[in-house]
C-alpha cells in the first residue's frame, strides 16, 4: 500500500461507520432530557461518554502537535464532573469541539509533511501513527457504549 492510500485509510478510519453507527448517527437528535441518564447497570451517561471522548481526543491531538501541551490529571481530568450537561449549549459545544478536533487530526494525518512513523520529538517513543490508532480505538470503544446507552434509555427509536 502506498503512503497516500495509507493516509486516506487512516483519515477515513477516524469517522467511518461502515459496519456500525457512526458518531453523527449516535449523537443526532439525542433527546436533551436523556443525555444525563445513567441506565441501570451502566456507569456512564451519554453526556459523560461524549465529553470523555472529546477530552481524550483533544488531549491526543494536542500531544501530537504541541510540545508544551499538558495532559489533564488522570483519571479525573478526562471525565465531566456530572452525569448531565449544564445545558443544551454545553452538549452542542462538546459535540462541535469533538468534530473539530477529529477533523484537525484528519488534517494532520493527510498532510504529506507529517511523518507518521517518526517518534514525536517531545514524547517517549510515540508516533503520530500510534496516536491516531489510539484515537480510533478509544473513540470506537466509547461510541459502542454511547449506542448501547442510547438504546437503553430508549432514545434510538426517537430519531
Amino acid at each position: 500500500m502506498d503512503e497516500k492510500t495509507t493516509r486516506e485509510l487512516l483519515v477515513k478510519s477516524l469517522s467511518w461507520g461502515e459496519a456500525h453507527a457512526d458518531w453523527n448517527h449516535a449523537i443526532e437528535n439525542f433527546p436533551a432530557n436523556l443525555r444525563g441518564v445513567r441506565p441501570k447497570g451502566c456507569p456512564h451517561s451519554a453526556w459523560e461518554l461524549l465529553e470523555h471522548a472529546r477530552i481524550a481526543q483533544h488531549d491526543i491531538l494536542e500531544f501530537c502537535r504541541n510540545p508544551k501541551h499538558e495532559s489533564p490529571d488522570w483519571p479525573s481530568g478526562y471525565w465531566p464532573a456530572t452525569p448531565e450537561p449544564r445545558n443544551a449549549a454545553a452538549w452542542d459545544k462538546s459535540w462541535k469541539h469533538f468534530q473539530r478536533d477529529n477533523k484537525e487530526m484528519a488534517d494532520l494525518i493527510a498532510d504529506p509533511e507529517t511523518d507518521l512513523t517518526a517518534p514525536i520529538a517531545h514524547g517517549s517513543g510515540q508516533t503520530i501513527l500510534r496516536e491516531v490508532l489510539l484515537v480510533v480505538d478509544h473513540n470506537s470503544y466509547h461510541l459502542g457504549q454511547l449506542v448501547l446507552v442510547r438504546r437503553m434509555v430508549d432514545a434510538w427509536s426517537k430519531m
